[in-house]
């Protein structure tokens, strides 16, 4: 059990195409995921950020934004794909497909999957 007034040392990230935000918060023993990103100030400098809703995670692992952070946690606010990844897969397959090249060709032969 924490002691009152402890404070948990952590850093809270948040990865956009063109800025990283990474800062150091000391926060009190018990409080939130939801609550470091509220006290590190995200939230005023990406306004698009919301919290209560984004996917944040601890060192990359999922979780829940009641969840209690710890002495040393990294937490991350993850931002929603732009792209289906089956869709970007399929179109970067025919943009090989038409250049003709030896790697595009495997495919049309069947050559490129497992047990083939």
């Amino acid at each position: 059990m924490a002691e009152a007034g402890a404070m948990v040392r952590l850093s809270v990230c948040y990865a956009r195409p063109d800025a990283v935000f990474l800062k150091e918060v000391s926060v009190p023993a018990g409080t939130s995921v939801e609550g470091a990103i509220r006290a590190s100030g995200l939230t005023e400098a990406y306004p698009e950020v919301d919290p209560t809703t984004a996917r944040v995670g601890i060192y990359g692992k999922l979780k829940a934004a009641e969840t209690l952070v710890r002495e040393g946690d990294r937490v991350e606010v993850y931002r929603p794909l732009t792209a289906d990844p089956k869709q970007a897969r399929r179109k970067r397959v025919q943009k090989t497909r038409a250049t003709g090249t030896r790697e595009g060709l495997k495919w049309l032969r069947g050559g490129g999957g497992q047990g083939s």
